[in-house]
């Protein structure tokens, strides 16, 4: 009897969301048909498998209703049930975001209780980058689930960081600084422009006495501290007015213009997802979000729930 009343429900439950595939329903209680006489139910805990939502896949949802009252003709005929409380998890897994979101070129993790890491690659003027973000998450009102996405950098391995935004910048790397510093052409296209030197603090003295005498620029440039301090400046604004100052310092200009050229909207929405609860779902409500190692995990609760003929 409990078998078939599974079943019957495991039905009922995929009619009535319009699920790909059946749920897994388990009634818990003894003896059985006493509460089915008493038209009630102690427990019924559900399991429903990959539920499409939006551009993601939810990996599972997790309920256990309790206080279930049964309609119907009974013990012959259970058309409906109306759920006293109903507790649930709704899970999305890391795997399938990485999946269905990225196509295998991000890889998403935990980075706090509520906030997703972004890691990957990107190709850009034919070379690869690494992309890195965080998306915060925040609940819709108490339907949805939606990301805040920031703190993107794209990483140009050996060269040079960009981060959009805002508070846009570009540092270089400290490979291409000390290469700037061992290079007398490169270190003095780098003082020919008065913006870079502002930003490094280095008096203008001691730029034209450097740019006019190799020994004094060998001073100025040859020291380590020369090139952590170049590390430090933004360069974003520099490369724009001068163009002709990256092919001079030895990087490619059509792979800065290309990283320049990506807005954050952009970036955001391959990595951004979001959910909302079905309509069929109405009566149930999200209370909180929380990312746990494998995935990000909401719970959700309501009451007096109907399903089927029970509405």
């Amino acid at each position: 009897a409990v078998m078939y009343a599974e079943k019957k429900a495991q039905q009922e439950l995929q009619s009535e969301l319009h699920l790909e595939a059946a749920p897994e329903v388990d009634i818990h209680g003894f003896p059985f048909l006493t509460q089915v006489l008493d038209k009630r139910l102690q427990r019924v805990d559900v399991t429903v498998p990959h539920v499409p939502a939006d551009r993601i896949s939810l990996a599972k949802v997790q309920a256990g209703a309790q206080d279930i009252r049964l309609t119907g003709d009974l013990p012959s005929d259970i058309s409906g049930a109306v759920i006293g409380r109903l507790n649930g998890e709704i899970t999305l897994s890391f795997d399938d975001m990485n999946r269905e979101l990225a196509a295998s070129q991000v890889k998403f993790s935990r980075r706090s209780d509520n906030t997703v890491g972004a890691e990957g690659k990107l190709t850009i003027a034919g070379q690869e980058l690494r992309v890195s973000a965080e998306a915060r998450l925040r609940l819709v009102g108490d339907r949805g689930l939606s990301t805040d996405v920031g703190g993107m950098s794209l990483d140009m391995p050996g060269i040079a960081t960009y981060r959009p935004g805002r508070d846009r910048g570009l540092t270089l790397h400290r490979e291409t600084a000390e290469l700037i510093s061992r290079d007398t052409a490169r270190a003095k296209a780098l003082l020919a422009v008065p913006a870079v030197v502002k930003r490094l603090g280095v008096p203008d003295e001691d730029v034209q006495l450097a740019l006019h005498n190799e020994e004094k620029l060998h001073e100025l440039v040859g020291t380590p501290r020369f090139a952590e301090q170049l590390t430090h400046v933004n360069l974003v604004d520099v490369v724009v007015d001068h163009p002709w100052l990256l092919s001079k310092i030895g990087i490619d200009p059509k792979l800065i213009a290309g990283v320049l050229a990506m807005r954050p909207p952009e970036l955001s929405d391959r990595l951004s997802f979001s959910f909302t609860l079905p309509k069929q779902a109405q009566d149930l409500h999200l209370r909180a979000v929380r990312v746990e190692k494998n995935g990000i995990v909401a719970t959700a609760s309501g009451t007096g729930l109907a399903i089927g003929k029970g509405k």
